[in-house]
């Protein structure tokens, strides 16, 4: 996989797949605005480099899922607006692939053009091959060179991701080859001992990596919704909260599984329940066998936090992915909270595996750089653990 350094951008024109899905929101003008702007700010070590050589740029991204339609709601004007601030100087938006053109050819060395939401074109994401090879080569008729810096979409098979990277010169930007550095670390040869933080609502989601990583790690903690079935699986009741009842075999066959390896996965012992699913409801803790009906658990409990908390600070290596409890809710963030604080502390490599538990980090205060690495891709870095080829870095490889 080449890196920035191995290729001839110089003076050229410069495709960057980014991924800008930034999480919006009105403000009390009702104008759009950028509640977390993490992934534009990951970008940008690449797009300082490219400014110092002189490329010109185009960025390609998407926004949400507008299905192949244009939806305005979904423009990347406010990306094009806060990436003008940050590199002070002014991004063009560019409506579709003819003004990007036109853009290009009058923009100076070390200026960029952003591509409107490439998903408004039906053919970025369709199952053909042929549509989206066809998307790709009006894309690639662009540029000179081809980047790809979105890490978040790099396991996706997309005319913008993979598609275009058949066609010119590619390599990693600054954003793809660290994530694929450190993702490649936790899957060679972590320190040890190396301990995995799983949570998120459903187990269901990530069936596959706690498949993958059991032979790997030392430990599971386990929280957030997806407890809940590894409870029942255990012969407990867990009133109202969140369970795949489905799952349970399954998640009965990891726990055999990690018994027979000596590999711990620690469970809550206590839980944070209410008697409904909103903020301003009755509140209890109380042990985790023991889930009054009619309750539903929502966080981890203080014992529990503790206790995990305790094992990241006596990981070598320790990969967080997935909140605690519905952290988004005061009365369910301690638990999230207590986690991330442990992180943040911890003397070993800590790596935050993207979507809600980066959300986490950033909401909660955290100081981000007390993470070794807090990944971009929530999607990409879980299929990364699983084991997964990743389309999107697997043809940089092919084409390098």
């Amino acid at each position: 996989m080449h890196q920035l350094e191995d290729l001839d951008v110089a003076g050229k024109v410069v495709i960057v797949r980014v991924d800008f899905n930034v999480p919006l929101a009105d403000d009390d003008s009702g104008n759009r605005i950028i509640s977390d702007p993490g992934r534009i700010e990951a970008a940008l070590p690449t797009l300082d480099y490219l400014r110092e050589q002189g490329a010109r740029v185009l960025l390609i991204a998407h926004l949400g899922r507008p299905k192949g339609s244009t939806d305005p709601s979904l423009s990347l004007a406010p990306v094009a607006e806060a990436l003008s601030e940050y590199l002070g100087t002014v991004v063009d938006l560019a409506a579709d692939i003819a003004q990007a053109r036109s853009l290009l050819e009058r923009v100076s060395p070390g200026e960029m053009v952003l591509l409107e939401n490439i998903r408004f074109d039906p053919r970025e994401t369709s199952k053909d091959p042929l549509e989206r090879a066809a998307l790709a080569g009006e894309l690639a008729d662009l540029g000179d060179v081809f980047v790809s810096d979105g890490f978040g979409v790099v396991h996706r098979e997309q005319a913008s991701v993979t598609d275009i990277a058949r066609l010119l010169p590619n390599g990693a930007g600054r954003l793809v080859q660290r994530e694929s550095e450190v993702f490649g670390e936790l899957l060679g040869d972590p320190v040890r001992p190396y301990v995995v933080v799983l949570g998120g609502s459903k187990v269901s989601d990530k069936l596959s990596v706690i498949g993958n990583l059991i032979p790997r790690v030392d430990r599971l903690l386990i929280g957030g919704g997806m407890a809940f079935t590894f409870l029942a699986a255990q012969g407990y009741s867990v009133g109202a909260s969140l369970l795949e009842s489905d799952q349970i075999p399954v998640v009965q066959g990891f726990l055999e599984q990690a018994e027979r390896r000596g590999v711990e996965v620690a469970l809550p012992v206590d839980v944070v329940v209410a008697d409904r699913f909103a903020a301003d409801a009755q509140v209890r803790v109380v042990p985790a066998v023991a889930i009054p009906e009619g309750w539903m658990g929502l966080d981890i409990g203080p014992a529990t936090a503790k206790r995990y908390a305790e094992r990241i600070a006596a990981a070598g290596t320790v990969v967080w992915n997935g909140p605690m409890g519905v952290f988004e809710m005061t009365p369910f963030a301690s638990g999230t909270r207590t986690v991330a604080e442990a992180m943040a502390a911890a003397p070993g490599m800590t790596v935050v595996g993207g979507g809600d538990s980066a959300a986490a980090i950033r909401t909660l205060g955290i100081e981000e750089s007390a993470i070794d690495h807090i990944s971009t891709g929530g999607g990409a870095s879980l299929e990364f653990l699983e084991g997964k080829e990743l389309p999107g870095l697997s043809v940089l490889e092919d084409s390098a």
